[in-house]
């Protein structure tokens, strides 16, 4: 007899009478179905790198960041050079150098695919 583990197998009763069914299959979720699970984990890479970075640039504690909101399926309907000019817009606050984290997160986003859609 054999100690690998081999396939497990399901023992189904039924009670006289009832008709047979087919055993429950796991579903995806409807998320996992519409997007892919690797660009739903690239983006949530990118908006935790964006996080650690906004703490840098602004040098202070999550609390006392300024509102931003950095919406990348907006970043990636604009130009290379619409996508800069909006994120040095969305950082005016901060006086620290921002060419770093804009050209980081550019590169970082190429190859992402949009996900919402436009109301």
């Amino acid at each position: 007899m054999s100690t690998q583990p081999g396939p497990q197998h399901r023992v189904l009763f039924q009670t006289p009478g009832e008709a047979e069914e087919e055993p429950p299959q796991r579903r995806l979720g409807k998320l996992t179905v519409k997007y892919n699970r690797k660009d739903l984990q690239k983006r949530l890479d990118i908006e935790e790198w964006i996080d650690g970075q906004l703490h840098l640039l602004f040098d202070c504690e999550e609390e006392d960041i300024p509102e931003l909101e950095i919406d990348m399926d907006e970043l990636l309907d604009l130009s290379d050079a619409e996508q800069r000019a909006k994120l040095h817009d969305l950082l005016k606050d901060c006086g620290k150098p921002k060419e770093d984290f804009i050209d980081g997160l550019l590169y970082r986003m190429k190859g992402l695919r949009k996900m919402s859609l436009k109301k």
